[in-house]
């Protein structure tokens, strides 16, 4: 997987594919869940997050309270060294999100991360698109497309097949 190619390819076709998307929100077609699950299930086999991890090098998390103890009792911090060291509230929507990016918690050599078994939901759940509600979310699989290899081949997927009929 070319993890650049992809990006730049994500970049040229990301305003057709938000139109795209937002079409789908207006009208979206029957058995979207379903659809949704065997295009993921053929993103992944396709992608490879380990070659990439740009969610990580390029994008933060939210972060829940439960969320901020669980994982720096985890790494021997009380919550509010964690959230000192690691967090701020983001100015735009209140957000609790790293203070900087690449995440504290990736591991650049293998691109895996150290709490990923106490990660985040918003980590747990990314890139978002096989999600119940998704059209709830497509604005942010929209944003995604140029930084996630994964959601721009499963948004070009869906695409090709809601406009060939085949949805």
């Amino acid at each position: 997987m070319n993890v650049n190619k992809l990006e730049r390819r994500g970049a040229q076709k990301k305003k057709e594919l938000k139109k795209f998307l937002k079409r789908v929100e207006k009208n979206p077609p029957r058995g979207l869940i379903k659809i949704n699950a065997e295009l993921g299930a053929e993103t992944w086999s396709e992608v490879d997050c380990l070659d990439c991890a740009n969610c990580c090098k390029k994008m933060t998390p939210t972060f829940k309270k439960s969320e901020i103890k669980r994982i720096a009792l985890h790494i021997g911090l009380t919550p509010k060294e964690y959230f000192d060291k690691y967090l701020e509230v983001d100015s735009d929507n209140g957000d609790i999100v790293n203070k900087s990016t690449p995440c504290q918690h990736l591991n650049m050599k293998d691109h895996k991360c150290d709490v990923y078994e106490l990660r985040p939901d918003d980590c747990r759940l990314f890139p978002h698109f096989q999600r119940k509600d998704f059209n709830d979310v497509s604005y942010v699989i929209a944003d995604n497309i140029p930084r996630c290899p994964a959601t721009l081949v499963f948004v070009e997927k869906l695409m090709d097949r809601v406009t060939n009929g085949k949805a």
